[in-house]
């Protein structure tokens, strides 16, 4: 309950002052969380040794990953009402366009592959912008007060969020209709994901999108949104990974797609590591389940 109270305290102060007061507001924050929470420093910090192979100024960087993460939830929060046609245009650089269309001509949909990197949430407003619609596979949140509160800020912009207990059945529906489907590929927060070696480490990636390209035979599409700190985001989509119309749907055909783009998520990751949000460290999911994978 506690979590919920204070993101409604942070949401009526974004919205009662200019953005740049809301980002100094959100730097505040960030920077209590970062002195005060040893448990999410450390894991940044882990996360950043791993993934850079240096020990200097990774705390530093660990520091930057808050503060990125508090520009975040600012951006999340007053999306509903600045991500609009004139928004896109003026603030937006969009990179490789013609992936996506090309994907989509295809007419079997289309499955937005992203990751926790700069704003995925404002990525999906974007796209929706662009005469997309969207329908986001989202994890609920634990507190369901949380939970209406963030679909809230997703469903304004026509992106149709569905829980990952009902996700299968919705989602086919959506790629057979020449949707896109969206969902994040880099971390698995149960215990379903196929173990496969990720910056370096053995760590259960979600198999959400291979599975949904290999069984629909529909592109994925990586797509990430950065913020280059002036105001202004780089909507980066990639080349598609195309599903094997021979390989079927068993293990191998979806380790191949997941192989492919585990590539993409950790060549994004290393251009600025700073902007991957993530608050836990990656692959000791795997090492609870298997504690001695050598044996």
């Amino acid at each position: 309950m506690f979590q919920y109270f204070l993101y409604k305290f942070g949401l009526f102060i974004i919205h009662l002052v200019p953005r740049r007061w809301a980002y100094w507001f959100a730097d505040f924050m960030a920077n209590q969380h970062f002195y005060h929470s040893h448990k999410d420093r450390e894991a940044v910090i882990r996360n950043l040794v791993q993934i850079t192979g240096r020990q200097d100024e990774v705390r530093a960087m660990a520091r930057r990953v808050f503060l990125n993460f508090g520009r975040y939830l600012v951006d999340f929060f007053l999306m509903y009402k600045t991500v609009d046609r004139v928004f896109v245009r003026e603030r937006v650089t969009i990179n490789g366009m013609e992936h996506l269309d090309t994907a989509l001509a295809r007419g079997r949909g289309g499955i937005i592959l992203t990751a926790h990197i700069g704003n995925w949430e404002m990525g999906a407003a974007v796209l929706s912008q662009l005469r997309h619609r969207v329908t986001a596979i989202a994890l609920p949140h634990k507190n369901p007060k949380v939970n209406i509160l963030f679909n809230r800020q997703r469903e304004a912009h026509g992106v149709t969020v569905v829980p990952t207990s009902v996700a299968v059945r919705r989602c086919m529906g959506t790629l057979r209709k020449g949707g896109l489907v969206a969902l994040l590929g880099d971390r698995d927060f149960g215990s379903f994901g196929m173990p496969m070696d990720f910056l370096g480490r053995k760590t259960l990636i979600p198999q959400g999108a291979a599975f949904f390209a290999s069984r629909m035979g529909a592109p994925i599409i990586p797509c990430f949104l950065t913020p280059d700190g002036h105001g202004h985001y780089s909507m980066d989509i990639l080349a598609p990974v195309y599903p094997s119309e021979s390989a079927g749907s068993g293990e191998e055909a979806l380790l191949s797609l997941m192989q492919a783009y585990v590539k993409v998520i950790e060549a994004k990751i290393k251009e600025d590591p700073t902007q991957w949000l993530m608050f836990r460290e990656f692959g000791i999911e795997f090492e609870n389940l298997y504690p001695n994978p050598r044996a």
